[in-house]
Protein backbone atom coordinates (compact mmCIF):
# COMPACT_ATOMS: atom_id res chain seq x y z
CA UNK A 1 0.00 0.00 0.00
CA UNK A 2 1.41 3.54 -1.03
CA UNK A 3 2.10 6.09 1.87
CA UNK A 4 -0.02 8.56 0.52
CA UNK A 5 -3.42 5.50 0.30
CA UNK A 6 -2.73 4.80 3.84
CA UNK A 7 -3.12 8.22 4.98
CA UNK A 8 -5.83 8.79 2.87
CA UNK A 9 -7.57 5.50 3.77
CA UNK A 10 -6.92 6.70 7.99
CA UNK A 11 -8.15 10.16 7.42
CA UNK A 12 -11.49 8.66 5.15
CA UNK A 13 -12.16 6.12 8.24
CA UNK A 14 -11.99 8.46 10.78
CA UNK A 15 -14.19 11.16 9.21
CA UNK A 16 -16.86 7.88 8.63
CA UNK A 17 -16.31 7.05 12.13
CA UNK A 18 -16.62 11.22 13.76
CA UNK A 19 -19.75 11.45 11.85
CA UNK A 20 -21.34 8.59 13.46
CA UNK A 21 -20.23 8.31 16.99
CA UNK A 22 -17.77 11.79 17.40
CA UNK A 23 -14.90 13.15 17.53
CA UNK A 24 -14.27 12.23 21.51
CA UNK A 25 -15.42 8.60 21.53
CA UNK A 26 -13.33 7.52 18.27
CA UNK A 27 -10.37 6.09 19.24
CA UNK A 28 -7.05 5.37 17.01
CA UNK A 29 -7.73 1.89 17.21
CA UNK A 30 -10.89 1.88 15.82
CA UNK A 31 -9.73 4.32 13.01
CA UNK A 32 -6.96 1.73 12.64
CA UNK A 33 -9.89 -1.16 12.16
CA UNK A 34 -11.86 0.81 9.88
CA UNK A 35 -9.07 1.94 7.75
CA UNK A 36 -7.28 -1.35 7.36
CA UNK A 37 -3.73 -0.15 7.74
CA UNK A 38 -1.16 -1.58 10.04
CA UNK A 39 -0.37 0.54 13.10
CA UNK A 40 2.68 1.92 11.87
CA UNK A 41 0.85 4.06 9.17
CA UNK A 42 -1.03 5.31 11.67
CA UNK A 43 1.46 7.04 13.72
CA UNK A 44 3.70 7.37 11.21
CA UNK A 45 1.51 9.58 9.84
CA UNK A 46 -0.39 10.75 12.88
CA UNK A 47 1.49 10.78 15.79
CA UNK A 48 -1.54 12.07 18.20
CA UNK A 49 -5.31 11.47 17.48
CA UNK A 50 -5.30 15.24 17.60
CA UNK A 51 -3.21 15.66 14.78
CA UNK A 52 -5.78 13.00 13.24
CA UNK A 53 -8.38 14.82 14.08
CA UNK A 54 -7.17 18.04 12.64
CA UNK A 55 -6.64 16.33 9.08
CA UNK A 56 -9.73 14.38 8.94
CA UNK A 57 -12.14 17.46 9.96
CA UNK A 58 -10.30 19.27 7.88
CA UNK A 59 -10.53 17.13 4.96
CA UNK A 60 -14.83 16.91 5.75
CA UNK A 61 -14.89 20.91 5.60
CA UNK A 62 -12.54 21.07 2.21
CA UNK A 63 -15.09 18.44 0.66
CA UNK A 64 -17.68 19.71 1.84
CA UNK A 65 -17.11 23.42 0.81
CA UNK A 66 -16.01 22.46 -2.64
CA UNK A 67 -19.46 20.31 -3.11
CA UNK A 68 -21.31 23.77 -1.79
CA UNK A 69 -18.94 26.05 -4.50
CA UNK A 70 -19.45 23.75 -7.26
CA UNK A 71 -22.95 24.90 -6.80
CA UNK A 72 -22.85 28.62 -5.66
CA UNK A 73 -19.88 29.34 -7.68
CA UNK A 74 -21.35 28.61 -11.36
CA UNK A 75 -22.12 31.45 -13.83
CA UNK A 76 -26.10 30.93 -13.17
CA UNK A 77 -27.93 34.14 -11.71
CA UNK A 78 -27.80 34.27 -8.25
CA UNK A 79 -31.33 32.99 -7.08
CA UNK A 80 -30.96 30.12 -9.30
CA UNK A 81 -27.26 29.42 -7.73
CA UNK A 82 -29.00 29.66 -4.35
CA UNK A 83 -32.04 27.86 -4.79
CA UNK A 84 -30.05 24.74 -6.42
CA UNK A 85 -27.41 24.49 -3.08
CA UNK A 86 -30.49 24.72 -1.52
CA UNK A 87 -32.43 22.09 -2.82
CA UNK A 88 -29.11 19.32 -3.95
CA UNK A 89 -29.80 15.78 -2.94
CA UNK A 90 -28.41 15.90 0.96
CA UNK A 91 -29.04 12.18 3.04
CA UNK A 92 -31.55 14.32 5.89
CA UNK A 93 -31.17 11.16 8.27
CA UNK A 94 -27.32 11.16 8.44
CA UNK A 95 -27.46 14.86 9.09
CA UNK A 96 -24.31 17.11 7.98
CA UNK A 97 -21.21 15.70 8.82
CA UNK A 98 -20.65 19.60 9.66
CA UNK A 99 -23.67 20.36 11.59
CA UNK A 100 -22.75 17.23 13.85
CA UNK A 101 -19.36 18.21 14.80
CA UNK A 102 -20.41 21.53 16.20
CA UNK A 103 -22.43 19.10 18.82
CA UNK A 104 -19.29 17.57 19.79
CA UNK A 105 -17.74 18.40 22.82
CA UNK A 106 -14.43 17.61 22.00
CA UNK A 107 -14.43 19.70 19.12
CA UNK A 108 -16.05 22.67 20.39
CA UNK A 109 -13.52 22.14 23.09
CA UNK A 110 -10.21 22.02 21.22
CA UNK A 111 -9.81 25.29 19.55
CA UNK A 112 -7.95 24.16 16.87
CA UNK A 113 -10.88 21.93 15.40
CA UNK A 114 -13.61 24.91 16.61
CA UNK A 115 -11.74 27.00 14.25
CA UNK A 116 -11.50 24.96 11.26
CA UNK A 117 -15.68 24.65 11.59
CA UNK A 118 -15.56 28.25 12.21
CA UNK A 119 -14.05 28.83 9.20
CA UNK A 120 -15.97 26.74 7.49
CA UNK A 121 -19.24 28.84 8.26
CA UNK A 122 -17.83 32.19 7.65
CA UNK A 123 -16.48 31.19 4.40
CA UNK A 124 -19.93 30.10 3.07
CA UNK A 125 -21.91 32.64 5.06
CA UNK A 126 -19.91 34.88 2.88
CA UNK A 127 -20.03 33.07 -0.36
CA UNK A 128 -24.09 33.10 0.06
CA UNK A 129 -23.92 36.72 1.47
CA UNK A 130 -22.44 37.72 -1.63
CA UNK A 131 -25.04 35.98 -3.53
CA UNK A 132 -28.18 38.32 -1.62
CA UNK A 133 -25.82 41.15 -2.50
CA UNK A 134 -26.10 40.22 -6.15
CA UNK A 135 -29.63 40.68 -6.00
CA UNK A 136 -29.28 44.36 -4.80
CA UNK A 137 -29.83 43.95 -1.27
CA UNK A 138 -27.71 46.08 1.14
CA UNK A 139 -24.98 44.27 2.98
CA UNK A 140 -26.91 44.08 6.21
CA UNK A 141 -30.15 42.55 4.76
CA UNK A 142 -27.97 39.93 2.73
CA UNK A 143 -26.13 38.79 5.22
CA UNK A 144 -29.34 37.75 7.46
CA UNK A 145 -30.90 36.41 4.56
CA UNK A 146 -27.54 34.32 3.88
CA UNK A 147 -27.40 33.08 8.33
CA UNK A 148 -31.43 32.42 7.39
CA UNK A 149 -30.67 30.01 4.46
CA UNK A 150 -27.53 28.16 6.61
CA UNK A 151 -30.03 27.94 9.33
CA UNK A 152 -32.86 26.39 7.03
CA UNK A 153 -30.38 23.33 5.95
CA UNK A 154 -29.05 23.00 9.57
CA UNK A 155 -32.60 23.14 10.86
CA UNK A 156 -33.80 20.43 8.33
CA UNK A 157 -31.16 18.09 8.93
CA UNK A 158 -32.12 18.56 12.97
CA UNK A 159 -36.14 17.84 12.40
CA UNK A 160 -35.58 15.22 10.14
CA UNK A 161 -33.40 13.39 12.39
CA UNK A 162 -35.27 13.98 15.21
CA UNK A 163 -38.62 12.93 13.45
CA UNK A 164 -36.56 10.44 11.53
CA UNK A 165 -38.39 11.60 8.48
CA UNK A 166 -36.35 12.74 5.45
CA UNK A 167 -39.33 15.36 4.09
CA UNK A 168 -38.49 17.40 7.20
CA UNK A 169 -35.05 18.98 5.38
CA UNK A 170 -37.18 18.87 2.26
CA UNK A 171 -39.89 20.99 3.20
CA UNK A 172 -38.36 23.19 5.25
CA UNK A 173 -36.22 24.12 2.03
CA UNK A 174 -39.53 24.09 0.01
CA UNK A 175 -40.72 26.61 2.38
CA UNK A 176 -37.52 29.03 2.27
CA UNK A 177 -37.13 28.72 -1.19
CA UNK A 178 -40.79 29.62 -2.23
CA UNK A 179 -40.29 32.56 0.17
CA UNK A 180 -36.96 33.59 -2.10
CA UNK A 181 -38.68 33.09 -4.92
CA UNK A 182 -42.59 34.54 -4.16
CA UNK A 183 -43.80 37.56 -6.10
CA UNK A 184 -44.14 40.35 -4.49
CA UNK A 185 -48.29 41.33 -4.00
CA UNK A 186 -49.44 44.74 -3.67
Amino acid sequence: MSTSTARDRLIGAAQDLFAVQGVGPTSPRAVLTASGVGQGSLYHHFPTKHDLAVAAVGATVDQALAQAMRTLGDDSPAIERLVAYLERPRDALAGCKIGRLTADQAVMDDDGLHDVLDAYFVRLLRVITGIFRETGLPDDVAGDRAHAALAIIQGGYVLSRATQNPDALTAAVRGFVGLLTQKEHP
